[in-house]
């Protein structure tokens, strides 16, 4: 039986990855597609992977990372940090996006804002509906809070992201006239800022300045991705930028001091990411080189329907990931704080402060990764577009759905930021 039913099962997928080779539209640029899966699928990756918990003693959940315990770690943030990938390659689809547009530029940002609040508003309402379940059930409100603040902690990225494709027009002109340079002012922006913050200076500049790095940032990688969609970055430029990021990034950890980890460790006061330093345009900057260089070479790869069939499914989920992900460890985390007793369980509950945690913490990832496809069947709706009510009650009631929703989500977001 299994001899003819494996035969089956590879017959089937291999007609389901030629039904969607087939159907995809000829315009499909597949290695933008493929490096978008890929710094896509490393979000969650990273979070699983270097973010941990702890029972407190009222039994709730508390976050700790492996990275306070295993700086040696610090480089596989290097490569799990992908978001400079994902603006390059979302600067490049915005700008062949906006030259395809029918109507009016208005309408064309209002269909991209919509494609990315729906997803958020979903899950802020879901939890905010879940929450006091929850609660009612028993889980411990330390719990509650930290799982608020990993529901909300990847949805800034998605307001970031709104901010610089509203900028879209813009960036289109400036790369008209600058070609890539013109993400150069940007990070001449961070470096600047930086400076008054880390430097001499330091102590009398106000906290607040770091945040002036937030859009430049963010938006440089963009801007890297419009030029690209412009056709104004060749190869030569492609060196430039990953032979330039990589230099910058070594002198910066080397000579600068910079903190080697891409993201935030608990107890240390600088992070690289929030808001973004220069280490994080640096790394920007060698990623975008090495994905403009390898561009042809990942399109002839994902010409082959078995491996672009998993890329469009991934895509097509995109946001999905983003917003679930998160759930999906919390899925798992949060019985185990109760089954676990005082000794909590291995990789998920107990402290990541030992070579032991690391091994049943990469254990425990394909487990995550299948509650996130059972939750991304029932959440992918969210991504779906909006349907058309049918007659005046049809109109008022998704005016009415999307108005509990957003108060739901409001609520929500203040109780995981601690306003409350």
């Amino acid at each position: 039986m299994s001899g003819t039913g494996t035969p089956r099962t590879r017959a089937r997928l291999s007609e389901v990855a030629a039904r969607i080779d087939r159907g995809t539209p000829a315009h499909r640029d597949r290695a933008v597609d493929g490096l978008r899966a890929l710094a896509l699928l490393a979000v969650p990756t990273g979070h699983w992977l270097l973010g941990g918990f702890t029972l407190g003693p009222e039994g709730g959940l508390h976050n700790a990372s492996p990275l306070s315990a295993f700086g040696a770690l610090a480089p596989a943030s290097w490569v799990l940090q992908m978001l400079g990938i994902f603006f390059l390659v979302g600067g490049y689809a915005s700008v062949l996006s906006f030259h395809r547009r029918t109507g009016s530029t208005g309408a064309w940002l209002k269909g991209r804002m919509v494609r990315l609040g729906r997803p958020v508003l979903g899950v802020t309402a879901v939890w905010a509906l879940a929450a006091p379940a929850l609660y009612a059930a028993g889980v411990p409100e330390a719990t509650l809070r930290t799982g608020a603040t990993l529901v909300i902690q990847p949805l800034w990225f998605v307001g970031v992201y709104a901010g610089v494709t509203a900028l879209t027009p813009y960036c289109v002109r400036a790369a008209r006239r600058l070609g890539g340079w013109a993400a150069a002012p940007l990070l001449a922006s961070v470096a600047v800022v930086d400076f008054l913050r880390y430097g001499p200076l330091s102590e009398a500049v106000p906290s607040w300045l770091s945040v002036l790095n937030v859009l430049p940032g963010w938006m440089f990688a963009y801007q890297l991705g419009v030029s690209w969609g412009e056709r104004r970055i060749g190869r030569r430029g492609a060196c430039l930028l990953l032979v330039g990021g990589g230099v910058l990034f070594a002198a910066l950890l080397t000579v600068f001091h910079y903190p080697a980890s891409m993201v935030g460790v608990p107890g240390e006061a600088r992070t690289n990411s929030h808001p973004p330093s220069l280490l994080v345009l640096a790394l920007a900057s060698a990623q975008s080189g090495a994905a403009m260089l390898l561009r042809d070479r990942l399109a002839r790869l994902l010409a082959r329907p078995a491996l672009w069939a998993p890329v469009v499914v991934v895509n097509l989920s995109a946001m999905t990931v983003l917003c679930w992900h998160q759930s999906a460890m919390l899925a798992a985390a949060v019985p185990a704080s109760f089954a676990g007793g005082a000794g909590g369980v291995a990789g998920l509950t107990t402290a990541p402060e030992t070579l032991g945690w690391i091994l049943a913490r990469l254990a425990w990832m394909p487990v995550f990764a299948v509650l996130l496809v059972v939750i991304a069947r029932y959440a992918r709706r969210f991504e779906a577009p909006p349907q058309a009510g049918a007659g005046a009650g049809g109109r008022r009631s998704p005016v009415l759905r999307r108005t509990v929703a957003g108060l739901l989500a409001a609520g929500f977001a203040v109780f995981a930021l601690g306003l409350a």
